[in-house]
């Protein structure tokens, strides 16, 4: 189990949408690394028996975080570094009815704002320039980092995938933050966080899904990024 870095001692990850393969891949990842985690879902029973769920996986408590289930809202209380990974549809609604909870904390938006047709994915536009930053637009009392856009759900539901090689690209403008979720990417055996630039430059990152969905359609494969020479 990779050690706990100072930064995330102490403190909750909350992740909204928990339920969902991202977020319950992410969770699962977490927890077995030690870190708490509230799984968050659109009704309080639901999460509770993902969280309930999830715990039976990961095999008791041994080498493992806590892990609890609320509602959407009860997991923003909750956690002091909150995810979001819930479906772009859903996005702003979900934020604007958190926006008190969420108030003094780290949110990572892991939101990939993409449309499916005939020629497979592609990126939408978003009026204020990526999902990232409409976080941030919608909770201005809340520091948004974007990160996580580009881990394969699948890889990380799957309890024989044991080390997840990419690496995770981190936005936003506030270093402290950044570093926090650098840290928290990098307790996934085999991943790393890497800076990727300001909270302006989430849009390729988001975009890039796209492409890579594309790619794994393609080649049968669940493939990553990795940044190379740092």
């Amino acid at each position: 189990m990779t050690a706990i870095p100072e930064s995330l001692q102490g403190k909750t990850v909350a992740v909204l949408g928990g339920t969902g393969p991202q977020g319950r891949g992410l969770a699962r990842r977490f927890a077995a690394a030690g870190v708490p985690v509230v799984l968050g879902s659109r009704t309080e029973e639901k999460g509770k028996a993902a969280a309930a769920e999830l715990a039976e996986a990961l095999g008791g408590a041994d080498g493992r975080g806590a892990i609890s289930g609320s509602d959407n809202a009860g997991a923003a209380a909750a956690g002091d570094v909150v995810l979001v990974v819930v479906p772009w549809d859903g996005h702003k609604e979900l934020l604007e009815s958190l926006r008190e909870p969420l108030a003094g904390k780290v949110v990572v938006d892991c939101v990939n704002p993409l449309g499916f047709d005939k020629q497979g994915p592609f990126a939408l536009e978003v009026e204020e320039g990526s999902a990232t930053e409409q976080a941030q637009a919608v909770l201005p009392d809340s520091t948004v980092v974007g990160a996580f856009h580009n881990v394969s759900a699948v890889l990380l539901e799957d309890p024989e995938v044991t080390s997840i090689d990419t690496d995770v690209l981190v936005l936003g403008d506030e270093r402290e933050a950044t570093d926090l979720v650098q840290d928290l990417a990098g307790v996934i055996p085999g991943v790393r966080g890497v800076y990727g630039g300001r909270r302006r430059n989430a849009h390729q990152v988001e975009a890039l899904t796209a492409n890579l969905i594309a790619a794994n359609r393609r080649y049968k494969a669940h493939a990553g990024v990795r940044i190379t020479d740092i």
